[in-house]
């Protein structure tokens, strides 16, 4: 039987299934004169058997029955057979027991089985590389991380990913944490093995969906292909989807760190954020932001909505590796470099209140390794801005919300995970 990724994403020369997408060379064309592009038999199929699987996934161990999955999905029964049957075949749905039935024989119910699938996801961050392993609830089976250094060059960094991904993708079934120092696959420009192509790839583990890679922006999500990343311009025009494709032999996905850990919010179910329109704020090396319009990811035209951290507060302030002066990241991290913790977060909350009287959004969530150091004062710091603002404007509401988002530090890597998870459940967005 073929890798899952093959089965659900189609063959290796750029077969799509629910979003999830092999590294093309071509791009198709759409319909004469530019309408509406119908859907072929096989994305119709996709779109379907990712209905199936959504309702699957959502119903837990408890499972749902064929006659309850063509109730939600609006499809025959004999169309939810044939799709459950397919997926029973590749392992990807079990019965779950008997449930009593209003008459006639009891159903049989069904439910996701979660090892059958796994996808891998990457943190690049400018000094640290985290990397987990998530079976098909998102449930983290194995994590791997350790310090790195963005500016080792290419041949360094790809090699301490590949490491990494190898070393976290040998562990499937083992369920085993294993952890990355100094020295090891990912100690890039430290003392790392520093291989690159060779290693071997992954396309022969069965269960592996993909990889999927989230770093500092700004990037072209749609091509893979990174812009001038601040402070590491090195990187400008480095295809790093193809690269990182090419050497591990799976389906690569490259996204913002804060659109990876959006989605993650956005498809988790995380309260506050599930369906809404909300801004996740990412105060770690760097400050972005990760939107979500109505339930989806917004990444707008070039990848390039979210540039949060570059908006100019003060005209005069400091030098930001951006090139600009007083941007809202070299304010929030130069005041949290000197202690200045509550300063930091008045900062933010200017800036968030910006952001918020732009969208109109829900809920403000903050993240990162510069927040996790002190969570209570960023949030209430955030909150208090946020609420002045409120009652200066006098809408006659109540502020805005601020929440510290959950999953502490894992919530980029996670959220890259679901870059090959969520268009699997049709929840994904390109």
């Amino acid at each position: 039987m073929p890798p899952l990724w093959q089965q659900c994403c189609g063959s290796a020369s750029g077969g799509d299934n629910g979003g999830v997408k092999r590294v093309r060379t071509a791009t198709t064309a759409g319909p004469v004169g530019g309408g509406a592009a119908g859907a072929n038999l096989g994305a119709l199929r996709s779109h379907n058997t990712a209905l199936v699987l959504g309702l699957l996934r959502d119903a837990g161990a408890e499972g749902i029955s064929r006659l309850e999955l063509a109730e939600r999905t609006g499809l025959t029964p004999q169309a939810v057979s044939k799709i459950t049957a397919r997926l029973r075949a590749q392992g990807l749905a079990a019965e779950a027991g008997r449930r009593a039935s209003t008459g006639g024989k009891p159903r049989t119910v069904l439910r996701l089985v979660p090892e059958a699938g796994h996808a891998v996801g990457v943190h690049l961050d400018r000094d640290e590389l985290r990397v987990v392993l998530v079976d098909l609830d998102g449930s983290v089976v194995g994590e791997r991380r350790g310090e790195l250094d963005l500016g080792a060059g290419a041949e360094a960094v790809l090699g301490a990913v590949c490491g990494a991904v190898r070393g976290v993708v040998g562990g499937l079934g083992a369920g085993a944490d294993a952890r990355v120092g100094p020295g090891a696959e990912a100690g890039a420009g430290r003392g790392g093995d520093g291989t690159s192509a060779g290693g071997g790839g992954l396309a022969g583990v069965g269960s592996l969906l993909g990889v999927g890679v989230a770093l500092p922006g700004p990037l072209d999500h749609a091509r893979g292909v990174l812009h001038r990343v601040t402070g590491f311009p090195e990187w400008d025009g480095f295809p790093l989807r193809d690269a990182l494709a090419e050497r591990l032999g799976v389906p690569v996905v490259v996204d913002k760190d804060t659109n990876a850990a959006a989605l993650g919010l956005a498809v988790g179910g995380e309260e506050g954020a599930a369906g809404r329109s909300f801004a996740y704020l990412h105060l770690g090396t760097g400050l972005g932001a990760g939107l979500v319009i109505d339930g989806s990811v917004h990444r707008g035209a070039r990848t390039g909505a979210g540039e949060f951290g570059h908006q100019v507060v003060q005209l005069d302030g400091p030098l930001c590796g951006c090139g600009n002066r007083g941007c809202v990241e070299v304010l929030c991290l130069g005041a949290a470099a000197r202690g200045e913790v509550a300063e930091a977060a008045r900062v933010l909350g200017v800036a968030a209140g910006n952001l918020v009287g732009l969208l109109d959004i829900d809920v403000v969530l903050l993240g990162g390794r510069t927040v996790a150091g002190a969570p209570e004062t960023y949030v209430s710091g955030v909150g208090e801005v946020l609420g002045a603002r409120a009652r200066r404007e006098g809408t006659g509401g109540d502020a805005v919300p601020v929440r510290l988002a959950p999953r502490g530090e894992r919530i980029v890597a996670e959220g890259a995970a679901q870059l090959l998870l969520a268009p699997l459940f049709g929840r994904g967005d390109d």
